[in-house]
């Protein structure tokens, strides 16, 4: 296909007061008389992580059954219904990869620690509770020093925990292990940040210039009205089409920052702080993840960045889940002891940050991009470094890849190893989609050869 207008730059930013606010894909960006590929429409590739804690009920995860101790029969099967932790994907099926008997020998001797440790780097943490420690860099942070430098923000690292804790917190190993999911190096951890303020910031705000930002920010002055003047200009080059696009990624943001707004104002008007939770962050725990992911949505339309980890829940969280009729703590639940109640409450929670997930991933359907939509141009990995957290197992790990990696994947499928396979296979396999080459991830055996197969 040969495009014929003029083009703006892609990097085009609405710029005010302490505020750069990228813009997401517009055809005005096409540049006139060159073939789609070689232009800025061409499809952007992007990859994301989301970490669940202790693992899951996998009697209520896997798709067709099976569970606990049971044998898998390896294969490739169509994917015609999803579990019912896995249901409220079922919008975006055809995009969804279950993958079953994936395991992490490297978080052995299973502790909650190693667990989160080794997702994304699928290497053996050293065990230490001092400042000597040594992981391994994550695939993540692989991918995002291959193509990083093309974006803002090579990687954006997020969580709904401000996790600060020093010294030990899980039987002998560091809590730097607990805490951080990415790694830029063996002994280099990048922590995530849980405050939608400082996410919003770190995204819109103008670098080098935090007395302005700030006096806007005393003053509640929304992000919008500080570039209002560049979108005045910029509406008048656009065409429909794209004026109803930024519309819409404007109407977004706007709305992002209202809630922000909404939870600062809560806070200070709060009598009672609630310790576990940080200041200016929504009270409900569904508020806040939602707001989370839509940063990550307006991070990925604008471009900004092209690589994101979120710890959707902390390992060994007591957090409890009355909103879905779970009062009792996360951790305790997870060690169900085959108890049939206990089992329930754990696939309710599962399900419930699935379904937190697929808000997400509906989200980014919906939202345009180039020829096709940001999904289409993505791949997301969603899981947790342990299976049946009530022995603490890093066998049969649930894991589910959703999105279409920009022409990379094919979804639509439970694909079922009979032998327990490494999840570096699939690390490997990710990074192979996004056109980055190596022979081996941390403990990889190989590649996922059905997802090799598009």
């Amino acid at each position: 296909m040969i495009i014929t207008k003029k083009a703006l730059p892609r990097r085009t930013f609405l710029r005010g007061a302490g505020a750069a606010l990228a813009l997401p894909l517009l055809d005005a960006m096409i540049p006139a008389h060159t073939a789609l590929a070689a232009t800025a429409g061409a499809p952007v590739r992007r990859m994301g992580f989301v970490y669940v804690p202790m693992g899951s009920n996998i009697n209520a995860w896997t798709p067709g059954g099976g569970g606990f101790g049971q044998p898998v029969k390896g294969g490739v099967d169509t994917l015609t219904e999803l579990s019912p932790t896995l249901r409220t994907l079922t919008p975006v099926m055809d995009q969804v990869t279950v993958l079953t008997n994936l395991e992490l020998q490297n978080a052995y001797p299973g502790t909650h620690a190693t667990s989160n440790a080794s997702f994304l780097s699928a290497a053996k943490a050293k065990w230490t509770e001092s400042t000597d420690y040594y992981l391994g860099t994550t695939v993540d942070q692989i991918a995002a020093k291959q193509i990083g430098q093309e974006t803002a923000l090579p990687s954006l690292e997020l969580a709904m925990d401000l996790l600060t804790t020093v010294g030990q917190c899980d039987n002998g190993y560091a809590c730097v292990y607990q805490n951080n999911l990415a790694w830029s190096s063996p002994t280099t951890p990048l922590p995530s940040e849980a405050h939608p303020r400082i996410v919003f910031e770190r995204l819109f705000g103008e670098g080098g210039n935090s007395a302005t930002r700030l006096k806007a920010l005393k003053k509640r002055a929304s992000l919008l009205d500080r570039v209002n003047e560049d979108v005045t200009r910029l509406q008048k080059k656009l065409g429909s089409g794209d004026k109803l696009i930024v519309g819409e990624y404007l109407d977004t943001v706007r709305e992002v920052e209202r809630r922000i707004q909404k939870a600062e104002g809560d806070a200070t008007d709060s009598k009672l702080p609630d310790l576990d939770r940080p200041i200016g962050v929504p009270a409900a725990y569904a508020d806040h993840a939602k707001l989370m992911f839509d940063l990550q949505l307006l991070a990925l339309q604008g471009d900004v960045t092209r690589i994101i980890t979120f710890q959707l829940a902390r390992e060994v969280s007591l957090r409890t889940y009355p909103e879905i009729g779970v009062p009792e703590s996360h951790h305790p639940t997870s060690h169900h002891g085959g108890d049939a109640e206990k089992l329930e409450k754990l696939a309710k929670i599962n399900a419930f940050h699935i379904s937190l997930f697929a808000y997400f991933i509906d989200k980014l359907k919906a939202t345009r991009d180039g020829d096709g939509s940001l999904l289409d141009h993505t791949m997301y990995m969603y899981g947790s470094g342990m299976g049946n957290s009530s022995i603490h197992s890093h066998s049969n790990l649930p894991i589910v890849l959703v999105g279409g990696g920009a022409g990379k994947l094919k979804g639509g499928r439970h694909i079922k190893y009979a032998e327990p396979t490494p999840l570096a296979n699939l690390h490997l396999t990710l990074l192979e989609k996004l056109g980055i080459h190596l022979d081996k991830f941390g403990d990889s055996k190989g590649r996922v050869d059905a997802l090799l197969t598009v």
